[in-house]
């Protein structure tokens, strides 16, 4: 893990209260799929990310950044980046990354912006032109908090081994996939859980009810991941 200085060179929204982070680094660095990095805020606060990019890109990393008025916590980072064009970062950390070398089925399981942590994950995975199975799981509350639906149906297309399963809790009448919350979603489709690796990542309180309810239907602890398990 390494702090340094980097430059913003894109800042656009994906929906309506996400932005996409493009950051330029001053020397090239390796990441695992899966880690995340630190905005610096200063000494004693420090804020965690996903990076939402491909281990193959080394020398920029993206984020997907969910800020909205009321939450200054990201919403400060944003407005960071717009007043002063650089982030101080700390990266890579986690542990929680992509088990390139495992055999079992991969299951990925998203809230939110917590889709980066997946994105990049499935990027890596599919690169290895590999035919182990992974299916994404992705919920939110409406169609379009799904900003990448779109891309991820099309990538379904082009690969066979990658099933994609949106999931939200309010649906307009041309929704394509699941209604209702995304962990009841998989738990609907997943019977052998204990045959997946399982990598998660969203809301704390979803995390802990996903290994709780997971853990019941047979997944053991050591094959789900993803790096809010350490904090609840």
């Amino acid at each position: 893990m390494k702090q340094m200085l980097a430059q913003v060179t894109s800042l656009e929204t994906l929906s309506k209260n996400v932005y996409q982070v493009v950051l330029a680094l001053p020397e090239a660095m390796t990441f695992a799929a899966g880690q995340y990095l630190q905005v610096v805020m200063d000494e004693r606060d420090k804020r965690p990310f996903s990076i939402a990019s491909c281990p193959s890109s080394t020398t920029t990393v993206e984020l997907h950044i969910g800020a909205m008025p009321d939450n200054p916590y990201a919403m400060e980072v944003i407005e960071a980046i717009r007043n002063n064009g650089e982030l101080t970062i700390e990266a890579p950390l986690g542990q929680a990354s992509y088990r390139a070398n495992s055999d079992r089925a991969m299951i990925l399981i998203a809230g939110g912006t917590g889709f980066s942590y997946t994105w990049s994950i499935l990027q890596a995975h599919l690169r290895d032109d590999t035919q182990r199975p992974v299916t994404l799981y992705w919920g939110g509350r409406a169609p379009e908090d799904l900003y990448y639906d779109a891309r991820l149906r099309e990538l379904s297309k082009q690969h066979k081994n990658f099933h994609y399963r949106p999931v939200v809790e309010q649906a307009n009448a041309n929704w394509h996939g699941a209604i209702g919350l995304v962990h009841h979603a998989v738990l609907a489709e997943q019977t052998d859980l204990n045959e997946a690796d399982v990598y998660v990542a969203g809301r704390f309180e979803m995390v802990r009810i996903i290994r709780d309810e997971f853990h019941g239907q047979g997944l053991p602890l050591q094959q789900l991941y993803g790096d809010a398990l350490a904090f609840i």
